[in-house]
């Protein structure tokens, strides 16, 4: 007879502290409920009506956004089965930079649905069979869901149908004026070959003040401050570009300089100007007209950079220091002196304009090959919603560029969920053995988004989702590309192609495969084993009123 060994071994194995939990009960179910909470968080944020949470960061940083992925970045996520929602949404965030949100919301729901088939008998292991094949299917059958395709990438109306959803998702109301900004935005810079199309090269520039209406594009770079020196618009530069200050040289050791009368003084002194005056006069004899700097300038530079008419600005960022040398050609110098000439760049415009009370300098090539990077100068009222409409933008900008990379355009307003869950429910049906019924439940779960957007645009979900299957399930397929009026002018549901709402097939794509793989990753969980954490108690915090008797 074997030996058998006794069940509550486990803790013997490790230190005291551990905690440990294991089967469906207390490890599946539990990090299901820990998951499906996360996406309710961002379901509500969903859609064009999605509603905004405000977060205020363990920096005491207020954020007032819809935006998925600003939310959870800013959320401190600590369960661990969470984070792998978190993680997915991420990496939805950088392969695409749109549909974060999708992420969440749908492996929130299939983790859900697959709670339910737990729940009545079926083993982990099966239902993770049946969404694997449900996965692949439904990966095969969005390549036959799209209707049409960004034909091409310098018609400013063939991308605005990309554009334009994207937008109103975060922005609703202002998505045509906004796609125009992105659209223009994106066709100043648009290479030869758009799959070199770069989102980095769309720069944004947030001023108080005045209304959304007053924003514009700059061809250029635009930086919010003005020149350092009297010197102020400049036209056909050559630029110097400089990461160090522009000040006297320290030296690495201390010196001790003994001066014995006013006369020394005055030699002394002479001969540091002469030496500051020398390197400036050789920038001006080279024929440089702007000098960039990363860092501080000192009185004396400035006051020879103000005589030798060289306009001198203060960069602070490195990196819009290396976009700046991008735009105009030039190489930073990590030492003050002369560049040589393939070193310096060079600018048609450099200008200080006025911008709502606030001045800033652009660096502006009137050149249309030349301009290597565009400026968006947004206006608004307040920092959060600039820094919202900022968000918009990026999402505009990052569907241009999955665009580049695939031009296909599906259904959008929940009408290719819909068709999808339509095409899905046939597979299950022919699908022999426990399979059907994962298979049927992922199905199931597509429905959430039409359901979200309903619901968020307060409208009775059920009976929009109820006249959305009507029209899917006609004969012939003439209800494909039905979805939900989010106006609910047309009894809930509208025809997403006339309307013209897209969604990038790209972003769909990579959202529902990185929500499947994750939904499965957290269902192939059956045991967790947490140790105790590091560091002992914590400090005890200081009172409020200490100072009081």
């Amino acid at each position: 007879m074997a030996l058998r060994i006794p069940k509550n071994t486990l803790p013997q194995l490790f230190k005291d502290g551990y905690k440990f939990q294991q089967g469906v009960e207390e490890a599946v179910i539990r990090n299901i409920e820990a998951t499906h909470e996360l996406s309710e968080v961002t379901r509500t944020s969903l859609g064009p009506n999605g509603r905004n949470k405000m977060i205020v960061n363990h920096l005491e940083k207020l954020f007032v956004t819809n935006d998925a992925a600003t939310i959870i970045r800013e959320l401190e996520v600590v369960h661990p089965a969470a984070k792998l929602l978190v993680m997915a949404s991420q990496q939805q965030e950088s392969e695409v930079g749109d549909a974060t949100n999708l992420v969440l919301v749908f492996a929130g729901e299939l983790l859900e649905k697959a709670a339910y088939l737990l729940r009545m008998g079926l083993h982990p292991s099966e239902v993770v069979q049946g969404y694997e094949l449900a996965r692949d299917k439904a990966l095969a059958i969005l390549e036959e869901l799209s209707i049409d395709k960004v034909n091409s990438l310098t018609d400013a109306n063939e991308i605005k149908k990309a554009v334009r959803s994207a937008i109103s998702s975060k922005q609703y109301g202002y998505e045509d004026l906004l796609s125009e900004f992105v659209i223009e935005s994106a066709m100043n810079i648009m290479p030869k070959n758009p799959k070199d199309f770069n989102v980095d090269n769309i720069r944004v520039v947030k001023i108080m003040g005045s209304s959304v209406h007053e924003s514009k594009v700059v061809r250029g770079m635009v930086f919010g401050r003005e020149p350092e020196g009297n010197v102020q618009n400049v036209t056909k530069a050559k630029v110097a570009v400089f990461t160090c200050p522009l000040d006297i040289s320290q030296t690495e050791t201390k010196g001790t300089v003994l001066i014995h009368n006013a006369q020394e003084m005055l030699n002394f002194t002479k001969d540091e100007e002469s030496q500051v005056e020398k390197i400036f006069q050789e920038l001006a004899d080279a024929g440089v007209k702007v000098v960039v700097t990363g860092n501080g300038v000192g009185e004396l530079a400035l006051h020879y950079l103000n005589r030798f008419n060289i306009l001198v600005v203060k960069v602070l960022s490195k990196f819009d220091l290396r976009r700046l040398c991008r735009v105009i050609g030039a190489t930073a110098l990590a030492r003050v002196g002369v560049p040589m000439a393939e070193e310096m760049g060079y600018c048609d415009i450099v200008e200080t304009v006025e911008i709502g009370g606030d001045r800033v300098t652009v660096f502006r090539q009137e050149d249309n090959d030349k301009s290597r990077t565009s400026t968006l100068v947004l206006r608004g009222a307040t920092q959060n919603h600039l820094d919202d409409l900022e968000r918009a933008i990026d999402d505009g900008v990052n569907v241009i560029k999955a665009i580049t990379k695939d031009n296909r355009l599906l259904a959008g307003a929940g009408a290719a969920e819909m068709e999808l869950n339509k095409r899905l429910q046939a597979v299950a049906d022919k699908t022999p053995g426990l399979n059907q019924h994962a298979i049927r439940k992922y199905a199931e779960a597509l429905e959430v988004i039409p359901r979200t957007l309903c619901e968020n645009a307060g409208m009775d979900a059920t009976e929009v989702l109820s006249r959305l299957y009507a029209a899917h399930f006609q004969e012939g397929g003439a209800g494909a590309t039905i979805g939900v009026d989010v106006e609910n002018d047309n009894d809930g549901t509208l025809d997403a192609v006339k309307h013209e709402i897209f969604d990038a097939f790209y972003a769909k794509y990579w959202a529902l495969k990185l929500a499947t793989d994750t939904a499965l990753t957290v269902l192939r969980v059956d045991q967790i084993i947490m140790s105790k954490p590091a560091g002992g108690p914590k400090p005890p915090k200081q009172q409020a009123n200490w100072d009081e008797d």
